[in-house]
């Protein structure tokens, strides 16, 4: 008898991500393909397809596909479609459309934060939770919010867009157009933003003078802060502060039992994890002081966003 396996596919600006994962998280077998974002979607789709059954061909002797999932950017749930996504040239695509021509299985689609923390849910850190928040700590900050097991959409599928909240309205320019908003200064790009505005606001030595803002890493501050680097371990208490104070916004709302950190910028770890708790602890309702956690995911960062876009067909399969 085969074992069943769904197919997880991590949409991302650079590359795409894909691989064919159980329904205990383990992946079978993964690889990648350029994403090409300059494209258009058909020619993305066109290179993925063969991609997809060369791997699959390679297992198809003991396992039977029985779902896509597909995590990335803009993606919508509800319609199946990606809707004009950042760093690729598509436009509006209805993604299950184009994945049909090729496979009759059952597929979804959301954004890679969505997906993550279905992720989550089903292989990680929230095993066996029902409310929790997970925000994704990469070049943007993405988020994923569970209510009672389940993924909270809104209305139009797009909801639950914590990086998109203002932190300062007169503040940072925003890839969305608008200032000030929450990802512009908790991610890893608004980490690099913070260490040049320290730098050009203090006269402390600091080893990250000597690098222009293109070469700068996420990182490289970490690394600067574990060896005292002042104005690393001031950038991540800044960046905790500002995370902080929006998590405890989120918290008002939903009521989470714990906040799942995801991504480059939450391996910093308790460099990044202590400044944010402080921050949303001085800040929260009184009623929810000391009831959520912040921790790390668990999901392992090599393959996690092909865990999370697999374990969303899972949870259509099994739910």
């Amino acid at each position: 008898m085969k074992t069943e396996v769904t197919l997880g596919i991590d949409v991302g600006g650079t590359n795409t991500a894909f691989g064919f994962v159980n329904i205990n998280g383990k992946s079978i077998v993964d690889s990648f393909i350029p994403t090409e974002g300059n494209k258009s979607a058909n020619n993305f789709f066109a290179r993925l397809h063969p991609a997809v059954t060369n791997l699959y061909d390679r297992i198809s002797a003991g396992f039977e596909l029985k779902g896509i999932g597909v995590g990335a950017p803009n993606g919508n749930y509800y319609t199946g479609k990606v809707e004009n996504p950042p760093n690729l040239q598509w436009g509006v695509v209805d993604v299950v459309q184009m994945l049909k021509k090729y496979f009759d299985v059952p597929i979804a689609v959301t954004n890679d934060a969505n997906a993550s923390a279905i992720g989550e849910m089903l292989f990680g850190s929230a095993k066996g939770m029902k409310e929790f928040i997970v925000i994704t700590l990469g070049t943007g900050l993405g988020s994923g919010v569970v209510v009672d097991g389940k993924l909270v959409y809104g209305s139009d599928g797009f909801a639950g867009e914590i990086g998109h909240t203002v932190y300062d309205p007169n503040g940072r320019q925003c890839g969305c157009g608008r200032k000030g908003c929450l990802e512009t200064y908790a991610s890893a790009t608004g980490i690099k933003r913070t260490v040049m505005e320290l730098l050009a606001n203090s006269n402390d030595e600091s080893t990250l003078r000597d690098v222009s803002f293109n070469k700068l890493e996420s990182k490289m501050i970490f690394e600067a802060a574990l060896q005292g680097d002042k104005i690393a371990k001031k950038a991540f208490e800044y960046t905790g502060k500002v995370l902080g104070l929006k998590l405890a916004d989120a918290v008002a709302v939903t009521s989470p039992e714990a906040i799942i950190l995801f991504g480059g910028l939450a391996l910093a770890g308790d460099l990044i994890i202590e400044p944010t708790k402080r921050s949303m602890e001085e800040n929260l309702f009184h009623v929810f002081k000391n009831k959520v956690k912040i921790i790390q995911s668990n999901l392992p960062e090599g393959n996690s966003a092909v865990l999370g876009a697999a374990a969303l067909i899972w949870n259509e399969i099994i739910g």
